[in-house]
């Protein structure tokens, strides 16, 4: 059983949906015992990384995030908030800590030339910049779909965590991985095919995991 955590605000329903059109059994939840019993967790979301923040900790959520994926090293899928939210700093709806799993901080988006806009959305190329289990049979440079206004910089010492980047006027860091932690910028329950298989090797990479 894969946990989608439910803090209050996204997409937690389509995410939910494509998961189950792939056979997979989720829950939506923010019950710490059910989150101890999944083989993998799946954090989404839309919304201001602020508000998200407080929510998580309001819900009661951080604590339990940390010690199963921290100590016990459960398999880990942060989608759009749920990668932003990695970092120790974010300075959207004011100033906020976040879980401070990456040595990094959330920024606005500032794209360089004209026809560039922010919030960045709708579909994009994004370069695979290493192998990762969520990439395993995609196309070099696939699609996805984006939409946000903020994004994630990494400390220099964070940088061998990166596996792929789009380009939106500036740098997009579109996909990281720490060991079983995996974050995407993109959306890839929105992202059809490439998405589907990102979910995918997703669910195949949680039972592998649980069974080692």
């Amino acid at each position: 059983m894969l946990a989608i955590v439910d803090y209050g605000m996204g997409n937690l329903k389509s995410v939910a949906n494509a998961l189950e059109g792939l056979s997979a059994e989720v829950t939506l939840t923010r019950d710490s015992s059910v989150i101890e019993q999944a083989e993998g967790i799946i954090l989404p979301g839309v919304g201001a990384f602020g508000e998200g923040m407080r929510n998580l900790h309001t819900f009661g959520l951080v604590d339990v995030l940390r010690r199963e994926v921290i100590e016990k090293k459960k398999p880990y899928l942060g989608i759009c908030l749920g990668l932003q939210f990695l970092a120790h700093t974010g300075y959207e709806d004011g100033e906020s800590r976040g879980l401070g799993w990456v040595n990094g901080t959330v920024k606005l988006i500032e794209p360089k030339g004209d026809g560039y806009k922010v919030p960045h959305m709708g579909w994009n190329n994004v370069k695979i910049l290493k192998k990762s289990e969520i990439f395993a049979g995609l196309k070099d440079d696939p699609v996805f779909y984006f939409v946000h206004s903020y994004g994630l910089e990494l400390d220099p010492s964070e940088e061998s965590i990166v596996t792929s980047v789009a380009e939106h006027g500036c740098r997009i860091i579109a996909s990281i991985q720490k060991g079983h932690i995996f974050a995407t910028q993109f959306h890839p329950e929105k992202s059809q095919s490439a998405g589907l298989m990102v979910l995918k090797n997703f669910i195949s990479y949680c039972k592998s995991h649980a069974q080692a």
